[in-house]
């Protein structure tokens, strides 16, 4: 005589999981690859949206769309000094740009470098006053207060 825990696992074991294929479909220029790319960020392949953003870059270096692309792929992939590295040339190109300021305040707090990034987040949460920023803003200044 089975209990429904047993049940529930017998049908577990039988099924199996697997993540959803990355379709890639031909490139056009930098927009399909934009497009294409942040749609793989969403999904969480970081290293497929990265296999379109580079050339896309190679071909358009200015791009400040992809290179945003590029710093958030970077950041999923715990590649900070890169992600560092792109959000710091967005933001010193464009000292409004609430995203990479953010971006650039949440790469230093993941480095434990809380005291830096707390500028760059109070900035950005300022700027956009949305509340993730907000919020980041109140997670490292309670960071700081249980370290000081």
């Amino acid at each position: 005589n089975m209990d429904s825990t047993q049940i529930v696992c017998s049908v577990m074991s039988e099924l199996e999981f697997t993540a959803p294929r990355a379709i890639f479909m031909p490139q056009r220029g930098y927009q399909d690859a934009y497009r294409t790319a942040y749609d793989l960020l969403m999904r969480r392949f970081p290293a497929e949206a990265l296999s379109l953003i580079e050339p896309a870059l190679a071909d358009d270096p200015g791009n400040r769309g992809l290179l945003s692309l590029r710093a958030w792929a970077y950041m999923i992939r715990a590649q900070l000094g890169r992600a560092e590295t792109d959000f710091r040339s967005l933001v010193e190109t464009d000292p409004t740009d609430s995203w990479a300021l953010h971006g650039l305040g949440r790469v230093l707090e993941r480095q434990s470098r809380r005291e830096e990034a707390l500028g760059y987040l109070r900035l950005a949460a300022v700027m956009s006053g949305e509340y993730d920023h907000q919020a980041a803003v109140f997670r490292v200044e309670q960071q700081l207060a249980r370290e000081g």
